[in-house]
């Protein structure tokens, strides 16, 4: 039975806090999940990924002033707006998945092991006769496409409906065709499978569904290299992780990273969805996966996602704690709150889809209930994922006030 509050509903502030009764903190790290994440695929992701040109761990803010104003410890921020200038932390992922993909396929037709180095060099041009392909709201596209670009292949990305024109050009900047379908997120993924099987491409999805789970794994292990680098940087395990969810494989990298590498010692883990497209609330409710049905249509584009994947349920069922809904309103006051920091604090640039997390810790904080539920007090230290930047720089200056320009021109 789930423990779950509702607060103001039908106002900005509104949300929902579901405690995941499944979870347990020293739940064992299985083996069926360390097939999915593990140690020695996380090495070679990071071997491959930090070779890459540009590479370099993005920062991980320390804001003293806002956690202050929260009460609590200490409040940290992964900031992934810089990474490879692509905006996002998707680079880590479908990039790297395209990357593998490639050395799987070229080692097969050419009847011979391909090394990786071998591939990120470009130096096949049989590469050009394989094409890839993916849905996306837009980042994870963006890196599929720039994955393809940079090792050789043809790429083919669909959107959805609601996808901004801003998005479709980014993605189209870097040699991609790109179709426009019908629906919502989920029906984009059918299409984009559908098309695949049709012309013998190879889809390189951020979502696993039955009969497709190998390339997801590669994403989510590009991903926990994120978190890696996050936790690397901390001096002590943070007490709390806020996430937001989407599909779920980011915030399964994360909890796996968290769970490997201090067991029964790890953070609580808090997700968080978007009300309007809140499928890990529906599902930790219901305990199994269940889809939220609709055009889900959040101003957090990056999430609006009406089922969870099938590899990151594996994980987060056993290892989140809870999951809270929040609304587009206070996605917005988190991105003008990190835009306008008070004095100790760096001004930070982050997307509408990076600061659900943000806005669920503020949303907690606010509330007596919520806090105790949470375990959150004056000795907590909490971690964010800042997991993407100003993506689609009009509407980043429409909802916030000011330019990404502004905005780091006043950074302290």
């Amino acid at each position: 039975m789930t423990i779950e509050i509702t607060r103001a509903q039908g106002s900005p502030d509104a949300f929902t806090l579901c405690v995941n009764p499944a979870a347990r903190d020293d739940a064992a790290w299985t083996p069926a999940q360390d097939a999915i994440l593990n140690d020695d695929a996380l090495a070679a992701a990071r071997a491959t990924i930090s070779a890459w040109p540009g590479y370099a761990p993005t920062p991980l803010h320390n804001l003293p002033a806002l956690a202050d104003e929260f009460g609590i410890a200490a409040l940290s921020y992964k900031d992934e707006s810089g990474r490879f200038g692509l905006g996002s932390f998707k680079a880590l992922g479908g990039a790297y998945a395209v990357a593998r993909l490639l050395q799987k396929e070229l080692g097969r037709r050419l009847g011979r092991k391909v090394s990786m180095d071998e591939v990120t060099t470009g130096a096949f041009p049989e590469a050009a006769d394989v094409t890839v392909c993916c849905a996306t709201d837009g980042n994870h596209g963006r890196s599929v496409a720039w994955g393809a670009e940079t090792f050789g292949c043809r790429c083919v990305i669909f959107i959805h409906a609601t996808v901004s024109e801003a998005r479709k050009s980014a993605i189209e900047a870097f040699g991609a065709e790109v179709r426009r379908c019908a629906g919502n997120y989920d029906d984009s993924v059918r299409e984009a499978q559908d098309t695949a099987t049709r012309e013998g491409w190879f889809v390189v999805s951020d979502t696993s569904y039955p009969g497709y789970m190998e390339i997801p794994k590669d994403v989510m292990q590009g991903y926990e290299v994120m978190a890696a680098e996050a936790f690397d940087a901390l001096e002590t395990c943070p007490t709390h992780v806020f996430l937001q969810t989407g599909v779920g494989g980011m915030a399964a990298a994360v909890t796996a990273q968290a769970v490997r590498r201090w067991g029964k010692d790890r953070p609580k883990i808090v997700l968080c969805d978007p009300e309007l497209s809140a499928c890990w609330l529906a599902s930790i409710r219901a305990g199994e996966p269940t889809a939220v049905e609709g055009d889900l249509d959040t101003l957090m584009a990056g999430l609006a996602c009406g089922e969870v994947s099938a590899l990151a349920w594996a994980i987060l069922r056993d290892h989140a704690d809870a999951v809270m809904a929040l609304t587009d309103a206070a996605a917005v006051a988190a991105m003008r709150r990190l835009a306008r920091p008070a004095s100790r604090d760096p001004a930070i640039v982050a997307g509408e889809s990076a600061v659900a997390g943000l806005a669920g810790l503020t949303a907690a904080m606010g509330d007596a209930q919520a806090r105790t539920m949470l375990g959150l007090d004056a000795t907590s230290r909490v971690v964010l994922f800042g997991t993407e930047g100003n993506t689609d720089p009009e509407l980043y200056e429409e909802l916030v006030g000011l330019s990404a320009e502004q905005v780091l021109g006043g950074r302290k």
